[in-house]
């Protein structure tokens, strides 16, 4: 496991369900980097970690393998799923198809809240870009409102499937020299066709957005990069 700063995987005492925690802790963990893509997910380690029974962990790694995060391999048990170029290409491919299509019916559906929403949402991300923190979260939230205001929901449900595994190569995506601020100018290019009423326009923006953060996480994935707060 490598010695990222985030937060621990020590399962909290709280309101919310423990295998609930479980999950979400170990999938960030994986999303971060602190468990490495082939690494072994030992359970007796992970409940030494988390401070949870084995039950909980095995009911954890079972859905993290539903989302494909983590990967059943005979005779080596539960490790972490590697990611090929040639399957990021193609997540990237769908993911692109996607956002696009949520461009446009955004703009032919949003509210006017939702839209004062999106904006407020990309003020929140140049905030963190200017920190010097990374931009995934607010990202993330900028994502979520641009995929509600259509009002599609089984867009949202398809979209959702594959956040996992994105999560993973967009974390790789922000770690080039650089992808944070071409992010954000791709990002704004989204807003102000939403802003100016034009449907094509941003679709056209949000599968540029997709597809040079897909450009970036294979260069990242190819050379093996390090993930860096972006």
């Amino acid at each position: 496991m490598t010695e990222n700063s985030t937060r621990p995987l020590r399962v909290e005492r709280n309101p919310a369900p423990v295998r609930t925690q479980v999950i979400d802790n170990l999938r960030q963990a994986i999303i971060d980097r602190r468990f490495l893509p082939g690494q072994r997910l030992i359970e007796r380690e992970l409940v030494e970690l988390t401070g949870v029974s084995r039950t909980s962990i095995r009911e954890a790694l079972r859905e993290l393998t539903a989302e494909g995060l983590v990967t059943s391999v005979p005779n080596k048990g539960n490790v972490v799923t590697t990611v090929s170029a040639k399957e990021a290409a193609q997540l990237y491919e769908v993911r692109s198809a996607l956002e696009g299509l949520a461009g446009r019916i955004f703009v032919r559906n949003a509210s006017a809240k939702a839209r004062y929403d999106l904006a407020k949402a990309m003020r929140d991300i140049e905030r963190a870009a200017s920190a010097g923190v990374s931009i995934l979260e607010p990202k993330d939230h900028f994502y979520d409102i641009l995929f509600a205001g259509g009002g599609n929901d089984a867009l949202r449900l398809i979209a959702s499937s594959l956040h996992a595994r994105i999560s993973v190569l967009r974390s790789l995506s922000l770690s080039l020299p650089g992808r944070t601020a071409q992010s954000l100018t791709e990002l704004h290019a989204i807003l102000t066709a939403v802003e100016a009423n034009d449907a094509d326009g941003a679709a056209e923006a949000c599968s540029r957005h997709v597809e040079a953060a897909g450009r970036a996480a294979i260069e990242a994935l190819t050379k093996g990069q390090p993930v860096e707060v972006g």
